[in-house]
């Protein structure tokens, strides 16, 4: 029987998973966390991840699933001669996308969730801020959600705390967990493997100051 009381975040230490990690944390008692190695050129967010789980005191899981990479050779997160789009394409994803990346990533979350008893899965994509990415959508999670049940005959809850906010609210919402701090210079959203403002050039860095610098705005102009 899974447990309403457990949630498992799927972790990758970056910005947007390590404020839904302290999320969770703040709405259940017993939260445990899950991160990949899966032939990104950033790897170095597994080891992030790692260390931010011990300290927040979250049990964290490595899973190798070098496949995605495999499958993705035209990525420019898989495949380092690849240079990264940096301004989207009119007709198609970015090639930052990893095709399926969170289809296997959630699958095998709940698998996981299933072995350890635990109804709630958490994760930070958003529909408002989704770059492009067809698998960041509320569709796609809803229905994957209804899957992933039917394929198990179990009761998962996929929330996803940041899915109609963007990332000046989710900068926000760090603060209002007392994290700001420490999802500014200690994470890795970075494509390029730099914490806290990464390399600064890169789609996902680009991102990331943009949303800090408009809530900084904001919250400037409420003093």
């Amino acid at each position: 029987m899974l447990d309403k009381n457990k949630a498992l975040v799927v972790f990758s230490g970056g910005q947007d998973s390590t404020t839904c990690l302290f999320w969770a944390k703040s709405q259940w008692p017993d939260v445990h966390a899950i991160t990949f190695r899966y032939g990104q050129r950033h790897v170095c967010e597994v080891d992030i991840a790692t260390e931010l789980a011990a300290e927040a005191g979250v049990p964290i899981t490595i899973m190798d699933i070098p496949f995605i990479s495999q499958l993705s050779t035209q990525c420019s997160l898989t495949n380092d001669a690849i240079k990264m789009d940096c301004v989207k394409p009119a007709d198609a994803p970015p090639n930052t996308f990893v095709p399926g990346r969170n289809l296997f990533f959630l699958s095998i979350a709940a698998v996981h969730a299933r072995e350890l008893g635990i109804m709630n899965i958490v994760t930070g994509v958003s529909q408002t801020d989704f770059s492009g990415y067809p698998d960041c959508r509320d569709s796609f999670v809803r229905s994957l959600n209804v899957t992933l049940n039917l394929a198990m005959n179990e009761q998962f809850v996929l929330h996803t705390p940041l899915m109609w906010i963007d990332k000046a609210d989710t900068w926000a919402l760090a603060d209002r967990l007392g994290v700001f701090d420490l999802v500014r210079q200690r994470t890795l959203t970075c494509y390029n493997g730099i914490p806290g403002d990464g390399c600064g050039h890169c789609p996902s860095c680009d991102l990331r100051r943009k949303g800090l610098e408009e809530y900084l705005k904001r919250f400037n102009n409420k003093k």
